[in-house]
């Protein structure tokens, strides 16, 4: 089983994870975790503080030599802003100044519901915590989770396909050739059309002070039948690949497959229908089983199908305006208008790396549950004994 901590705030010394659940054996490199932060950072519509920030993992236990021992990795993200926050953040209670309390809840952010159910009133101990910088840690930890991943042939990759009303068309290509036109795009997606009123429509809402969100898709490559169960509710993997998509900032809404649309459709055009090919074992394949279209996402039943799992995650405009919105001081309940801290203008391209982080944890949580041992070695031997048995189902 993989499970992890984060702790830290935006304006703190560092983001920190504990991972748990990490077989020894696997190779890691910080310059491939750094890679993903940097990509984190990117994206056309991001704000000052990437420009501050240059994110860089520290490595801080559970791996020697650039191998996993089998102990709890820790992985610290310094917060290079924190040499201007030193005292305003600060554990010591010495250097307490409520004159520099924030009394100024801002719509949309966690700071007001966060102030009343901790009995705070200063919002700045709710919104460092709550802030989106939180997930440059879980961004570090998805990276353990590829690496893992990889050496098993499975593939997670993250695009942006709507930015407000603009949508990418997925060109008829595979998932490698998509990641390239990705790779190249300032916006994270695949249809360089689209990027460009995509960039065009930022400028305009920039220019007027507003924000935009939009939808992003994590596409998983590779992946066996058998991930995930159908006897418990809290075991079906789509329901836990929900939860850890909701559960980064901003995202109100996630579909996995058809999604939506299924609901709209009748469901004789719903459903995959089931063929088998027994050449496709000859091929490699680790089934004959398989199906013409991909409704389903890659899921039925909270179990992977053996083919791709498509993850699909709405985000809402960023709440922090430059045009801001009303809302009350929680100490005089006076109206004002919101303050502003240093925010993006859009901030999909971000949600795509973090939403492929979080879908690369939970495969890899649940293949470890299903093939699980102490270390990769182990792991591959009893992951290349379930292939055996699919091949001859």
């Amino acid at each position: 089983m993989l499970r992890y901590l984060t702790a830290g705030e935006s304006h703190g010394p560092q983001l920190t994870a504990i991972v748990e659940g990490v077989p020894a054996g696997l190779h890691i490199s910080d310059e491939t975790i750094n890679a993903d932060l940097a990509r984190r950072q990117m994206g056309y519509g991001r704000g000052g503080r990437m420009q501050i920030e240059t994110d860089r993992v520290e490595i801080l236990s559970g791996v020697r030599w650039g191998e996993t021992i089998g102990s709890p990795v820790t992985l610290g993200v310094k917060n290079r802003d924190w040499v201007n926050w030193q005292e305003k953040m600060s554990p010591d209670k010495r250097h307490r100044d409520d004159t520099i309390r924030v009394t100024r809840s801002r719509p949309g952010h966690a700071d007001l519901p966060g102030a009343m159910k901790y009995n705070h009133h200063d919002v700045r101990n709710i919104l460092e915590r709550s802030s989106a910088r939180e997930t440059a840690v879980r961004v570090a930890v998805g990276s353990l989770a590829k690496a893992f991943l990889a050496g098993f042939d499975i593939t997670v990759c993250g695009f942006v396909t709507e930015v407000g009303k603009i949508k990418a068309s997925r060109p008829r290509l595979p998932v490698a050739s998509l990641v390239e036109l990705a790779a190249k795009s300032e916006l994270f997606t695949y249809d360089a059309g689209a990027e460009a009123q995509m960039k065009a429509l930022i400028d305009r809402t920039k220019e007027a002070g507003d924000t935009l969100g939009g939808v992003i898709e994590v596409v998983v490559t590779g992946a066996p039948v058998g991930l995930g169960s159908h006897v418990q509710w809290d075991r079906k993997l789509d329901a836990r690949l929900a939860m850890a998509v909701m559960s980064i900032q901003a995202i109100k809404g996630v579909e996995i497959g058809m999604g939506f649309d299924a609901a709209r459709t009748p469901g004789s055009k719903v459903h995959d229908k089931i063929y088998y090919d027994a050449a496709r074992i000859a091929r490699g394949d680790s089934s004959g089983f398989y199906r013409k279209s991909n409704n389903a996402g890659g899921i039925e039943g909270g179990i992977t199908n053996g083919e791709e799992i498509t993850v699909r995650a709405a985000m809402k405009p960023i709440p922090t305006l430059y045009k801001p919105l009303k809302s009350v001081d929680i100490v005089t309940k006076e109206p004002f208008e919101a303050t502003v801290e240093r925010s993006d203008v859009c901030a999909v391209p971000a949600a795509s790396v973090v939403a492929e982080a979080v879908v690369a944890i939970e495969i890899a949580n649940a293949f470890l549950e299903k093939f699980g041992g102490d270390s990769v070695a182990e792991i591959r031997r009893n992951y290349e004994g379930y292939i055996e048995y699919l091949r001859s189902f």
